[in-house]
């Protein structure tokens, strides 16, 4: 229980990665506050109680600033504490193949509102609370991110510019002790679940690019690195991104 007495707040956890990493933290032992936009955040907070574990569920639109610093406050009800922010909120645009041509500036915006805005929103909403603990700020990235995509030139670029607005940040906050990292996982997602259903093989063809052999779980193997990098054995971490996608990417 190494998150025990820890509160972590998780956006973009009403499904897939996000739902995983709220599971594993309050498995761990922390108070989990899931943020949504939607009315699925409350099932993943009941999901969790059920269990026997600690959560909330905030109404979060990460492009608005006031309702992440409202996410924020709800957190720090219960206990007046906020340890960790994990920002996995993505577009719902995101996994929609598209090229140069077709970006309008709507699609532009809908991309960095919640991507880039959002992370934004979340450093500043609660960098006080964060500094008073010592916590961790958590951003997603992907290997698209990373090497770029042909086919999802928007989302490379927004996960991409996350990862240069952490590492920026561990600099800039390390002298406040608060550590921020970056994660970039291969599990499975609504958008993952929805491609294999209507093209079965894709399950065997992705599986077959990952040295482990599968495709990973969003809970016990993404939700539970992510969980140690929140905790206390992770206070000399930060700055860094770390693969949790069975050696898919191997050059971060």
């Amino acid at each position: 229980m190494t998150l025990r007495g820890l509160t972590v707040l998780v956006t973009g956890a009403g499904g897939g990665v996000g739902r995983g990493i709220a599971l594993a933290a309050a498995a761990a032992g922390a108070h989990v506050v899931v943020a949504t936009r939607g009315d699925n955040g409350w099932e993943v907070a009941a999901e969790i109680a059920a269990r026997g574990h600690s959560a909330a569920w905030a109404r979060c639109d990460v492009t608005d600033s006031q309702s992440v610093a409202g996410a924020v406050a709800t957190a720090m009800g219960p206990s007046g504490r906020l340890d960790a922010i994990v920002h996995n909120a993505t577009s719902p645009a995101s996994s929609q193949p598209h090229q140069l041509a077709d970006v309008t500036d709507e699609l532009w915006e809908q991309h960095v509102s919640v991507s880039l805005r959002g992370a934004y929103h979340c450093a500043t909403a609660g960098y006080d609370a964060l500094r008073a603990r010592g916590g961790t700020l958590l951003v997603m990235t992907s290997p698209a991110g990373i090497e770029g995509s042909a086919m999802l030139p928007l989302y490379a670029t927004m996960k991409g510019a996350l990862r240069g607005f952490a590492k920026s940040l561990a600099r800039e906050w390390g002298p406040a002790g608060i550590t921020v990292n970056v994660v970039s996982p291969l599990a499975y997602s609504p958008a993952m679940t929805k491609a294999i259903k209507a093209d079965p093989p894709m399950r065997e063809r992705t599986s077959n690019r990952i040295p482990l052999g599968r495709i990973g779980d969003p809970e016990t193997d993404v939700g539970v690195a992510v969980s140690f990098l929140l905790g206390p054995q992770a206070r000399y971490i930060t700055g860094q991104t770390l693969g949790i996608d069975g050696g898919h990417f191997t050059s971060l």
